[in-house]
């Protein structure tokens, strides 16, 4: 019952299913992924001006203002998505679901693994079409090798695997889908305190340990140096380990809850 085919053809099973509800009930996707569409129109053609002299350009400069607030975007389009995940994971859990399966001859594993590649899967295609949309209003990374673009992908689908553990977590132990997404709200709000849209030495003071020491940051620092030329630094171990650690926590504790014995 534990062997390798049997939890491949159950995750299968069980990714389907999830891809299967994405698509009959949209409304949760389309409200989670134009938020930060509407960010990014929001800050570029209405306060791009501003934001952009306040690092250092000016009305002219929009086009590098466009630059520096996608990276971020797209990573907040990534924490939204997965909001949707943990609702996803409470409704099952609340709705019985999930004690009929823990009935059924299937792997057990393979439940919270059609969840997580579903989701990052759904990330993934919600970060192409913030992406395209970026593109369209003037978004271009010329310097950029093939090199630096598969990095850049690699590292947001270990941003999207990570996100996801946590928020499979927070939806299992979620009472039910309205507290799901109020629990992972941070995942949404953890990008607009951070580097993403002005740089973190702008900041006040006492402010900028917030912004620098999350896992938000150094991630958007690293999309940068990789599509942009900046400088990465130490930036993208950092943002490594946060998804290897975020990662870790969000499977063991997804898994201790998952195989809990239920009252």
């Amino acid at each position: 019952m534990n062997s390798l085919p049997l939890a491949v053809r159950d995750s299968s099973t069980m990714l389907r299913r999830n891809l299967l509800h994405a698509r009959r009930y949209p409304s949760l996707t389309l409200n989670l992924l134009l938020t930060p569409i509407v960010l990014l129109l929001l800050f570029v053609y209405v306060f791009g001006d501003v934001m952009s002299a306040g690092i250092g350009g000016g009305a002219a400069d929009r086009s590098e203002y466009i630059a520096y607030v996608v990276p971020g975007i797209v990573l907040m389009t990534i924490g939204g998505t997965v909001v949707g995940t943990a609702v996803s994971v409470s409704n099952d859990m609340t709705e019985g679901i999930i004690a009929r399966f823990r009935t059924m001859a299937i792997h057990r594993g393979s439940v919270l693994i059609g969840h997580v590649i579903g989701s990052v899967l759904h990330s993934v295609m919600s970060v192409v079409l913030v992406g395209a949309v970026a593109v369209a209003i003037g978004f271009r990374s010329t310097d950029a090798t093939a090199l630096e673009w598969l990095a850049a992908f690699g590292l947001l689908a270990l941003v999207a695997l990570a996100l996801t553990w946590i928020a499979v977590g927070m939806g299992m132990v979620s009472p039910n889908a309205e507290a799901a997404s109020n629990n992972a709200l941070p995942l949404i709000v953890l990008p607009l305190i951070s580097s993403a849209f002005v740089p973190v030495d702008a900041m006040p003071g006492w402010f900028q340990p917030v912004a620098a020491y999350q896992p938000f940051t150094p991630a958007i620092e690293t999309l940068r140096g990789l599509l942009l030329g900046s400088e990465i630094g130490n930036n993208g171990w950092i943002a490594i380990a946060w998804c290897l650690a975020l990662s870790a926590l969000g499977h063991y504790w997804s898994k201790a809850v998952f195989n809990r014995d239920p009252k």
